[in-house]
């Protein structure tokens, strides 16, 4: 049996009450990762201290909003697993300009946008295809639990690094300029893309029904209940024959029935016309 470890339990109750996740006794290496530089900003040598220290003590506000920071999983980049991207460029989004040629509009959710890379993504297939959309209101809305990382998006500043992963040089040409050791997207990208923070556990103010809304590698991390009601109020969320995608290793099926999947596109689901379950927090 497993010795009782009041820090990592503390820390575990901290996840799950603020952000969903459940964070396995097998995950102790990414804590030792992840909440070493918090540590030691507080004057501990382990972070194993500085977790029973906190299970003792209680934990602030403060705190306790940097400590589920430092455990997200940030990771991102440009056309991350580009068939997504593709997908939507050459099926989707032209099957939503014939239906939506009456209101001319178009309304997509990052529903975890991290530091802003698929949301921008998102804003430079319609930049490169100009024409098709001219006349247009393209409204793509990025959140993320994330103040630091929703910040991060919004500045719209990225390293050689991160404009290394998934960006062609010709994309990084046309859409970016050089900014001292940063690349800075284009004042037009950015124009196109909203940030806010935004807790999928929380309330939702997002205003009218999305016609997109990607999801992607999020659900994974999150308890069986709460990825019960997060689907629900997506389903909520999406316009009647819109578009939910998920990351290529989730899935809908075990979780909710609100769901279709597309048996030809990994990821892509559309709603069922189910209503979702009574336990679900309305929108």
């Amino acid at each position: 049996m497993t010795a009782p470890d009041p820090g990592f339990d503390c820390l575990s109750s901290l996840l799950r009450a603020r952000a969903g996740i459940e964070l396995a006794r097998t995950k102790t290496y990414l804590v030792e990762s992840r909440l070493g530089p918090l540590a030691r900003a507080h004057g501990f040598v382990t972070v194993s201290a500085f977790l029973q220290s906190l299970a003792r003590g209680g934990i602030g506000d403060a705190l306790a909003t940097d400590l589920v920071e430092a455990m997200l999983n940030n990771e991102t980049f440009f056309f991350r697993d580009i068939q997504p991207f593709d997908m939507l460029k050459d099926r989707i989004l032209p099957q939503l300009r014939a239906a939506r040629a009456a209101s001319r509009r178009i309304r997509i959710w990052s529903a975890a946008a991290s530091t802003g890379q698929e949301a921008y993504s998102l804003a430079m297939l319609f930049a490169e295809d100009r024409e098709s959309w001219e006349g247009w209101t393209i409204d793509i809305v990025g959140t993320d639990i994330s103040r630091r990382a929703i910040a991060r998006a919004r500045s719209g500043l990225y390293s050689q690094f991160e404009v290394q992963r998934g960006l062609s040089i010709h994309r990084l040409m046309a859409h970016f300029e050089k900014a001292g050791e940063h690349w800075a997207l284009s004042p037009e990208i950015r124009a196109r893309v909203r940030f806010q923070p935004l807790n999928l556990l929380g309330p939702w103010t997002l205003g009218a029904p999305f016609d997109i809304i990607l999801c992607r590698n999020v659900l994974m991390y999150l308890a069986h209940a709460c990825k019960q009601d997060v689907l629900a109020r997506i389903h909520r969320q999406l316009s009647p024959d819109g578009r939910l995608v998920l990351g290529a290793a989730e899935t809908v099926l075990g979780v909710s029935d609100a769901f279709v999947p597309d048996w030809q596109n990994r990821g892509l689901y559309e709603p069922s016309g189910v209503q979702p379950p009574a336990f679900a927090r309305a929108v």
